[in-house]
């Protein structure tokens, strides 16, 4: 049985999609509240898990300017209390993170061991949590992904489309480069890495859908595969200022995890195709 928190969320969600009925255990925060130390392991103690898969996380890359401390319970002391649940069960932990740990000042992939220095206090309590993940479970892997979208909560994707159907014009920023990911996707491969996890490893993993985009150029997939007939305009990050600093460039490089467990990668145009077609279901 596989313990999944965070499981209302956008990957929690797709996760459900996919795993069989009785095959996992999904929580949220009314049924167990991550930032507990005592309140996850004694959880643990009259159940047996065979791996546990963290889909909690802050995310309000902006808020967190203004509530660092919630951003950190969650995003940091949450991982370590799961961590050590999971080291006192010997089972594997897979802990999920993001682009934002680095600061976007090169314009090539990055590679796991490139330098991480977050720009706001969201990627720092991510990084917070990474490093607590590989320090105390006994076996983790840390799961970086990057613009995670889908058919469930709120995202980039479903905003563009509910603006795109209310307006004629609208702005997006189009030097901010990354990759969007599929939750889809992202849940179909924690699934086929699950069981090739070695015992005792500790690994950090880049996983993303393939090609490179902007925002704009995501945006204006979406409103284009949608037949919506809004109109985008390019518009520089220096135009449309937000509370938290975003890194330029953030694209991933995904060689170490399609190399060591034989994953394919899907384009994200495909993952935009996919979320739409789940969304007129």
């Amino acid at each position: 049985m596989l313990l999944i928190t965070g499981a209302n969320g956008q990957l929690g969600r797709c996760l459900r999609d996919i795993l069989p009925r009785g095959e996992a255990l999904y929580t949220d925060a009314a049924d167990l509240d991550i930032t507990q130390e005592a309140a996850v392991l004694s959880y643990g103690q009259d159940k047996s898990f065979s791996a546990i898969i963290n889909c909690a996380a802050y995310t309000n890359v902006d808020q967190a300017e203004a509530e660092p401390e919630p951003a950190r319970r969650i995003n940091a002391c949450g991982p370590a209390n799961l961590a050590k649940l999971a080291a006192a069960q010997n089972i594997p932990l897979i802990h999920l993170s993001t682009d934002y740990v680095f600061d976007g000042s090169v314009n090539t992939p990055l590679s796991e061991t490139a330098p991480t220095r977050p720009l706001n206090v969201y990627g720092k309590t991510k990084q917070e949590g990474e490093q607590a993940v590989l320090q105390y479970a006994r076996t983790a892997v840390v799961l970086r992904t990057a613009w995670l979208y889908s058919p469930y909560g709120k995202n980039f994707v479903k905003t563009i489309l509910k603006l795109g159907k209310e307006r004629p014009e609208i702005n997006v920023v189009f030097d901010q480069i990354g990759t969007p990911t599929y939750a889809g996707h992202l849940a179909q491969a924690i699934i086929e890495i699950l069981p090739q996890i070695k015992a005792g490893s500790k690994e950090i993993y880049h996983f993303t859908d393939d090609g490179v985009c902007s925002w704009y150029d995501l945006a204006w997939y979406v409103l284009k595969k949608a037949d919506i007939s809004c109109c985008v305009r390019p518009v520089l990050s220096s135009q449309y200022p937000t509370k938290a600093a975003r890194p330029a460039f953030c694209v991933l490089n995904k060689s170490k995890i399609t190399q060591t467990f034989g994953l394919s990668l899907k384009h994200w145009t495909q993952g935009v195709e996919s979320c739409l077609n789940k969304l007129t279901e």
